[in-house]
């Protein structure tokens, strides 16, 4: 007890934790909600479309996230450029995100050309493939929108003012549930669009919140000491170091969504039944993990800011109060994945149909898989972040890449493929993947090989 109270209120201890996390937290766990209502909406409008809506929004998920991976690790550039007090260079580093957002809005015209022939290579059922292709198609009009508001976001989170994160956040979606509402199901006047409807809700979301960090970050009082506005001009070296370090951790992101998008096309091999169970359990999940993110986002920025300082053994600390926080809460979720999975399955609904009833008892099974390894989720996810804090992008990228493809998507296609695996042997070799993952991080971490690690320039270097 006595270290908990020590800790409490330490430098890098759970009071400072939880007053940079908590807006985090609830602003991605706001993020969860989004998606979890948008599901539930679908649900109510049709099995096909929640069924189509998982495997299609990962796919173009796949796609932005090497973007948006690599956008956001300007909050690392923040959070040491705070830390060893290079405030101007601060903007700069924001604006190369920035560009790389306006780059990758157009880039994604290319993918939306193809989603037709995209959807036909994976032979889902007909009824299931057109929604897939719609819905893929127009949130891939939402790509620049939604990295560009990634960017800015990184200069309030870098700098730990989490709370305008959150208020912008919440904003934004609170715009896409109620467009939702209304383009899904054709009220106030709106046409019923369906799940066309809920993919246009989205982009519009993404533009609420663009425009809502873009206007924050150029307000007057960051202009001179932060360099918001003169700093706008493009800086090669700058960016180049940006995409360095930040370029793997967005192939990294990219190819970790990828290898859960080809998880979830094997499972839809074994009929809409199993794909709509799985769809079901992911979603649920996503109350659990997207509110870790939060918490990593926040140690990142400890890690940063202390590194920037040259003080890495209080980066390490940063750490281990950030693992005992995440261990309890997910912890907490693994529990009540297995003692009242019920009471997370509730809002979908249960007798609808027949498909959906069966989808909603494999969906049971499936959450006692995914409260297997919510430890070890917290685990890896800490851990990378603080690697990440640190610049040790590239050895993250490799392992997760590597352990992916070898633990998950290759056992999962041979076992169904030559050894017709069912539902359950597939899911198991995924809940592998992650405690593996767990494992494999924290031995990195002990090595402390990041804590010589930084990824911005030398001061007689800066040319701010």
């Amino acid at each position: 007890m006595g270290r908990i109270v020590r800790r409490w209120g330490a430098a890098g201890g759970y009071r400072e934790f939880l007053g940079l996390a908590l807006p985090l937290i609830l602003s991605t766990a706001s993020w969860s909600i989004q998606h979890f209502v948008d599901r539930i909406f679908l649900s109510w409008y049709s099995t096909e479309a929640l069924a189509a809506a998982l495997p299609a929004g990962m796919a173009n998920f796949t796609f932005i996230s090497l973007f948006m991976g690599t956008a956001q690790y300007a909050n690392t550039f923040v959070a040491q450029y705070m830390g060893a007090r290079r405030l101007a260079r601060v903007g700069p580093a924001v604006w190369q995100g920035a560009y790389l957002a306006l780059f990758s809005g157009l880039l994604a015209l290319l993918p939306a050309a193809f989603a037709g022939e995209l959807f036909a290579l994976i032979g889902h059922d007909p009824d299931i493939r057109a929604a897939e292709t719609q819905y893929f198609r127009i949130l891939c009009y939402g790509t620049g929108p939604q990295v560009l508001s990634t960017a800015f976001s990184c200069f309030f989170s870098g700098r730990g003012q989490t709370w305008v994160v959150l208020a912008v956040n919440a904003m934004a979606i609170s715009v896409n549930i109620v467009c939702d509402y209304g383009l899904i199901f054709g009220h106030w006047g709106l046409p019923e669009l369906g799940i066309v409807g809920a993919a246009w809700a989205t982009n519009l979301g993404l533009v609420v919140s663009a425009l809502c960090f873009a206007l924050l970050f150029l307000r007057p009082r960051y202009r001179n000491e932060y360099a918001t506005l003169r700093g706008w001009k493009p800086d090669l070296k700058l960016l180049l170091r940006l995409l360095r370090f930040g370029g793997p951790n967005g192939v990294n992101f990219m190819l970790d969504i990828m290898a859960f998008t080809f998880f979830l096309f094997i499972v839809g091999r074994l009929g809409p039944i199993p794909l709509a169970a799985t769809n079901l359990a992911f979603h649920i999940n996503s109350l659990a993990f997207m509110p870790l993110i939060g918490c990593c986002i926040a140690i990142s920025t400890m890690v940063g800011q202390r590194l920037g300082r040259d003080q890495p053994e209080a980066a390490e600390y940063c750490t281990w109060t950030g693992l005992h926080l995440a261990m309890l809460y997910m912890g907490t979720m693994s529990v009540g994945y297995v003692v009242v999975p019920e009471f997370f399955l509730a809002p979908f609904g249960e007798d609808r149909d027949a498909n959906f009833a069966a989808a909603h008892q494999i969906a049971v099974v499936l959450l006692r898989f995914v409260a297997l390894y919510c430890v070890s989720d917290a685990a890896y996810m800490v851990f990378t972040a603080t690697l990440k804090g640190a610049g040790d992008t590239r050895f993250v990228m490799w392992i997760s890449i590597s352990l992916a493809w070898a633990l998950m998507v290759v056992p999962s296609f041979v076992a169904l493929t030559y050894f017709d695996g069912g539902l359950y042997l597939i899911w198991s070799f995924g809940c592998a993947y992650v405690c593996v993952l767990g494992v494999a991080f924290y031995l990195r971490f002990r090595t402390g090989r990041w804590k010589s690690m930084r990824v911005i320039e030398r001061a007689d270097e800066d040319r701010g």
